[in-house]
């Protein structure tokens, strides 16, 4: 998640020390500033993002790994598929995701004999993977909230009028069957 706009610098970065983290958790609390804010809006497509914070527990998982779970709360704008006009929505949004170091088998694709992969839909995402000693909670959190966001906000009572299409004999609605009038049975 990687914006052009900032010279290949994430929106929102919070980088924790793999090496610093323990078996027993730590709670992160992260809350975007107002540049960042307004940088996730503009890699977002949204009209502005008004709050973005989150909760988070950081622990090792198994021998290299860590696990980071809480929670993402969020608060943006977006225009109106409908009308245009501004629609507020709240995201909260559950966080559970595993990091390994790059190279690591707990981080390998199952495949079957043939060489497909085995996954599961309603499993556990894969562990994601990072490089060197620094994980990045910043891009996690605003990956869930993204993921989170309505791809077609409408505003209460919003609703799209019938739409009808000339068909040039008036403004009657064409017959959903009018296609099969030219079909011949061979």
């Amino acid at each position: 998640m990687k914006d052009d706009k900032t010279g290949g610098q994430p929106p929102f970065s919070y980088l924790l020390k793999v090496g610093h983290i323990s078996a027993n958790p730590v709670t992160v609390r992260l809350e975007a500033d107002k540049r960042e804010r307004e940088a996730l809006a503009r890699l977002w497509g949204v009209q502005s993002v008004g709050d973005l914070h989150a909760e988070l527990q950081v622990n090792r998982w198994k021998k290299d790994g860590i696990r980071m779970r809480g929670r993402v709360k969020a608060r943006i704008v977006q225009a109106c598929v409908v009308t245009l006009e501004p629609v507020e929505s709240d995201i909260d949004e559950e966080i559970d995701q595993i990091f390994v170091p790059e190279g690591s088998k707990l981080a390998r694709i199952m495949t079957d004999e043939s060489g497909e992969m085995l996954l599961d839909p309603d499993g556990p995402d894969l562990p994601e993977t990072f490089t060197g000693d620094t994980i990045d909670a910043g891009v996690a959190v605003a990956e869930f909230a993204a993921m989170a966001i309505d791809p077609y906000p409408r505003k209460a009572g919003a609703a799209f009028a019938d739409h009808v299409e000339d068909t040039g004999e008036g403004d009657k609605k064409p017959s959903p069957f009018a296609v099969l009038k030219d079909w011949k049975k061979e």
